[in-house]
This record gives C-alpha cells, sequence and structure tokens, in this order.
C-alpha cells in the first residue's frame, strides 16, 4: 500500500506511513489505472457507407440538366428526399447527404426550365412549320415549271400532249421522275387533266394542280398551270383554276 503523502510503499497491515507516520487511507496497492479517453467525435463515420439513393439523387440530377430534364428531375428530388432521411435515421451508418442535397437541388432547377422549354418550344415549332410549308410550297412550284416544260418537250415529239403524268415518266417518255410521275412530290398532291378542246381525240391542251396532302401543314396555298405555262396560285381553302392569280 502507498502512502497518499510520500508515496512510500508499506505492508497492506500497515496504518500508518513508516517514514512520514501519516495514517494510511487505503491506499491501493498498485496506482490507479487512468480512465481510457472517450472517443473522438465522429470516429464511428469511418465505418458508414454511402447511401446508394444518394448516388443515384446526384446522378439523375446531373442528367435532369440535360435533354432528360424533368424526366430525371422528378425521380432525383424524390431520391432526394428519401435518402436524407434515411441518413438522418442511420445513426451515422449511413453517408452521403451531400450528394443527396446537390441531387435535390439540381432536379429541383430543371423543375425551374420547364416554363423556358415551353417558351422556346411556342416560338420554334410554328417558326419550323412556317418554314417546312415556304420549302414545300417553292418546291410545288418548281415541280410544276418541270411539268410544263416535259409537257412541251412531249408535244414537241408526239404532236399531241400527254394524257397523263404517267405519260412523261420513266415508264414514258422520260421527261420526269417516278416520284413525280405518281402524283406527289414534297407534301403536295398533283392532278394533270389532259384538254381535248376540238374533240378530235387528241389532246391539244392540259390543266395540272397541286394541292397540299395537309393543309396547314405540308402546304398553304394551292397552285395550278396549263399549256400557257403560267403558274398560278389561291389562298387557303380555295382550290386553284384557270381564273386564280398569276404568280
Amino acid at each position: 500500500m502507498f502512502c497518499g503523502h510520500c508515496g512510500q510503499e508499506n505492508s497492506a497491515s500497515s496504518q500508518f506511513c513508516g517514514r512520514c507516520g501519516q495514517p494510511l487511507a487505503g491506499v491501493s496497492s498498485s496506482p490507479t489505472e487512468p480512465a481510457a479517453p472517450p472517443p473522438l467525435p465522429g470516429a464511428g463515420a469511418l465505418d458508414a457507407k454511402t447511401d446508394g439513393k444518394a448516388v443515384a439523387s446526384l446522378i439523375l440530377g446531373i442528367l435532369s440538366l440535360t435533354i432528360f430534364s424533368v424526366l430525371a428531375g422528378i425521380p432525383a428530388v424524390i431520391l432526394g428526399h428519401v435518402s436524407r432521411s434515411n441518413i438522418k435515421k442511420s445513426m451515422g451508418r449511413l453517408k452521403g447527404e451531400g450528394m443527396a442535397l446537390a441531387g435535390l437541388i439540381l432536379g429541383y432547377i430543371s423543375f425551374a426550365a420547364i416554363p423556358l422549354i415551353l417558351i422556346i418550344a411556342a416560338i420554334a415549332i410554328p417558326n419550323l412549320l412556317r418554314a417546312r410549308i415556304s420549302a414545300n410550297e417553292a418546291e410545288a412550284i418548281r415541280s410544276l415549271r418541270n411539268l410544263n416544260a416535259a409537257a412541251v418537250s412531249y408535244v414537241a415529239d408526239k404532236k399531241a400532249f400527254p394524257s397523263e403524268l404517267t405519260d412523261m415518266g420513266p415508264s414514258g417518255a422520260q421527261l420526269i421522275s417516278q416520284e413525280l410521275a405518281d402524283g406527289q412530290r414534297a407534301g403536295y398532291r398533283f392532278s394533270y387533266f389532259a384538254v381535248d378542246a376540238d374533240q378530235d381525240q387528241v389532246a391539244d391542251g392540259y390543266f395540272v394542280a397541286a394541292e397540299p396532302v395537309t393543309p396547314g401543314s405540308t402546304g398553304v396555298r394551292s397552285f395550278c398551270s396549263d399549256q400557257t405555262g403560267i403558274i398560278r396560285f389561291a389562298p387557303r381553302g380555295q382550290p386553284c383554276s384557270t381564273e386564280s392569280d398569276a404568280l
């Protein structure tokens, strides 16, 4: 037993210190071992696993800023909320709250982009449709010019105008393409009529009309022409005739 005053070791049965004479207060025969230090804060986090939902939320959040938009943004937000809740309840067994939060934020940003996307679509789609209509109408006019030129070549050789479009096609005089001979090209349908004014069984004229396959979508105006070579047009919803305005 050690003396609490001078540190002298005494026998276990001694009541007073042999050196200083002070009473011994039942000091243990060996020094008390120091208490183990408390664990460092966050030491358990070394074994924590990253929550898979947090990783998925972050990946989907990044994808939501691309063409996937809300298709990835909605699950990113849902997984982000679920992951953060699971991490808080895991008592340190799960980590990844930062990734879940980032996925949440990116997902909500994709929601904010929806009105902008709708505005852009509202502006772009009509412009694209108008551009398509303009291109189809220009092609219809070009096709009528080709038909007029082909008809002139045909009558010069056959001494009569063709009775139908196929007479000028690959299976006939080979003056026009098969597509045009079939009567449909670039969103327009072409109708050809031979004219026999003097009833002598020989076509001395013709009338050809070009109408949009889907009015308002593939084209707006109708066009027509005849043996005079003049191309005419009619506004939307009206058939083109020899009385229509010339281009």
